[in-house]
């Protein structure tokens, strides 16, 4: 007897439903549930530990970080400067898509560009340095990823309507040996690019690699001279 007394009180003690031993007025099917509620916020609980952790470890070796492009994280001028060329490209695109030649257009001309995935077609306005019956822009924007090797883009250039066909160009050594070009023919491509110039003169090969890492090249246009 005093066995069985005392293992119904340890059981009791232990919070297992025992049948007539549970006293009050409620039934063992209520105990049952405060039971199951509080186990079902521990598991929360213990899941948001979890999660906080794997949050809050450092990264492997073996692990991939994918990290999304943040317009935010680009220097302010850099930032300064887009905003100012987009609001330039305004009455720009009326100038360059004159009928007629003008004084702008001798360093830029204005592409048709279509959209890979939209199919929309834009005017972008683009500057150009003529180099060996071919005209060498620079791709620093985000326009350059509707352009596809060998097909044909219709630009306005001089007030006339043309087939240009681009050849991106993306090796570091042909780029800094064509941006060299540029920038001698028109200066302000280097402040443009915002590639600076080491002590001996020559661009900086370091930013330079950097940029066509993250996606910088030379757009090199050849002309078709057919009527768009």
């Amino acid at each position: 007897m005093w066995l069985e007394h005392s293992g119904g009180r340890r059981r009791r003690r232990t919070g297992v439903a025992d049948g007539p031993a549970q006293a009050g007025n409620g039934t063992g099917r209520e105990t049952a549930h405060r039971v199951d509620h509080r186990g079902k916020a521990d598991r929360r609980s213990g899941l948001a530990s979890t999660v906080r952790a794997v949050q809050s470890r450092p990264r492997g070796h073996g692990e991939r970080c994918i990290k999304m492009p943040d317009r935010r994280n680009r220097p302010i001028g850099r930032r300064l400067q887009a905003r100012a060329m987009r609001a330039a490209n305004v009455p720009m695109r009326l100038i360059l898509g004159l009928p007629v030649a003008t004084p702008l257009s001798k360093r830029l001309m204005l592409a048709r560009i279509t959209g890979r995935r939209t199919g929309k077609v834009y005017r972008q306005p683009l500057s150009y340095v003529r180099q060996d019956g071919t005209l060498l822009t620079p791709g620093g924007g985000n326009w350059k990823l509707n352009l596809q090797n060998g097909r044909p883009v219709p630009i306005r250039l001089g007030g006339h309507d043309i087939l240009a066909r681009p050849e991106l160009v993306v090796d570091i050594d042909e780029v800094e040996r064509l941006l060299t070009a540029m920038a001698e023919e028109n200066p302000s491509v280097t402040a443009f690019t915002g590639i600076p110039r080491g002590p001996d003169g020559r661009l900086d090969r370091d930013r330079l690699a950097l940029a066509v890492q993250h996606g910088f090249n030379i757009v090199r246009w050849h002309l078709d001279q057919q009527p768009a």
